[in-house]
């Protein structure tokens, strides 16, 4: 399934508009107007405030002012779901690239509106289809649709975060408690945790229709016990591999911003949106000293889960593009590209899961 950037879904006046945005801090409609007749030709007035009307209403431009005097300028949502080339930003070294380097506050009021109606449409038709696998499925068939995914989850997610388990040998782990020779102990800790916390999960469904910290605490406890990571919001600072970005190393800073994020997921209406917007500023505050990325996709299942749609496996992610989504999210504030990855992975599930 092919989709199309946000600036694909724009005709071409209203990308011109876009760009000239983009290389000034704003412009009268009168501006835009003149500009767009070089480009194309006479255009009339009740067009261009049809282009800049859609441009409003998918949240890309934003004004000030009134009647004549309004100007017309990006908005910051815009900044977050712009269409970054992803090949080109990381051809740039890590010291080299120009980043956010710390934690900005001022992303929790604009993030919002993280999908396109396009994109709204596929993943509600994905859904449709996964509510009617699901009633086509017997308890015995469902059992083993669940055992399979949590296997795969366990192994990718685990993966991710550097395990050296094959998906055959997590498989024989999950099953068998076998576990594989020539592994550190701590690999099968790992993907036996996930097992548990997806478990736990599962049992209580109804509890991730609304997240609070305990309940995220509750499932970081679950996939990081016996592997000597402490317990509750971390005191001290971390770095992260692959980026110059600092979270946040104040703990009341961190209590601060895990709160706003809990209050932007639970007045979030959109499902999709609920469980991507947890998952990435979840990665970006680092509330917990480590285990946070597995948290961030546990619990974003959890959502999805609790609201009668389908858990991500992941298996068929490349561990390298995934983290290069988390990073731009850290340097950027841009979250284009993990979105890219929710969707893929989203119709992934549904296709290759209880069906």
């Amino acid at each position: 399934m092919i989709k199309k950037s946000v600036k694909q879904q724009l005709n071409k006046r209203q990308d011109v508009v876009i760009n000239i945005l983009e290389k000034s801090i704003s412009f009268s409609a009168q501006q835009l107007k003149e500009s767009i007749d070089k480009e194309f030709g006479p255009v009339s007035k009740i067009t261009i405030n049809r282009d800049i009307k859609k441009l409003l209403q998918m949240g890309l431009i934003a004004f000030e002012g009134k009647a004549r005097a309004t100007l017309y300028r990006l908005s910051p949502h815009y900044r977050i779901i712009q269409s970054i080339d992803i090949e080109k930003y990381f051809q740039n070294k890590t010291d080299e690239r120009q980043i956010k380097d710390h934690f900005d506050f001022t992303i929790f009021p604009i993030i919002r509106n993280i999908f396109t109606p396009e994109d709204q449409e596929s993943l509600e038709k994905l859904d449709r289809q996964y509510q009617i696998n699901l009633k086509r499925l017997s308890p015995v068939s469902l059992k083993k649709e669940y055992e399979r995914l949590i296997i795969e989850l366990s192994w990718k997610s685990s993966e991710i975060e550097g395990n050296t388990y094959t998906l055959l040998e997590t498989e024989a782990l999950i099953k068998n408690k076998k576990k594989a020779t020539g592994h550190k102990k701590e690999e099968a800790t790992m993907i036996l945790n996930h097992k548990i916390a997806f478990d736990y999960i599962r049992n209580n469904l109804n509890k991730f229709k609304k997240i609070s910290l305990r309940k995220i605490e509750n499932v970081h406890q679950l996939l990081t016990q016996e592997l000597g990571i402490k317990k509750g919001l971390r005191a001290t600072p971390v770095g992260v591999v692959g980026t110059r970005y600092k979270p946040l190393d104040n703990i009341h800073q961190i209590q601060e911003a895990i709160e706003k994020m809990i209050a932007v997921v639970n007045n979030e209406t959109n499902l999709f949106s609920k469980a991507i917007i947890f998952m990435a500023l979840m990665a970006y505050i680092q509330p917990f000293e480590d285990g946070n990325k597995r948290t961030s996709r546990l619990v974003g299942n959890a959502i999805l889960m609790a609201h009668n749609s389908c858990p991500l496996s992941y298996r068929s992610v490349n561990e390298i593009e995934y983290k290069k989504a988390v990073i731009l999210f850290y340097e950027q504030g841009n979250i284009s590209y993990f979105k890219k990855l929710f969707i893929e992975q989203f119709e992934f599930a549904v296709k290759n899961y209880f069906c």
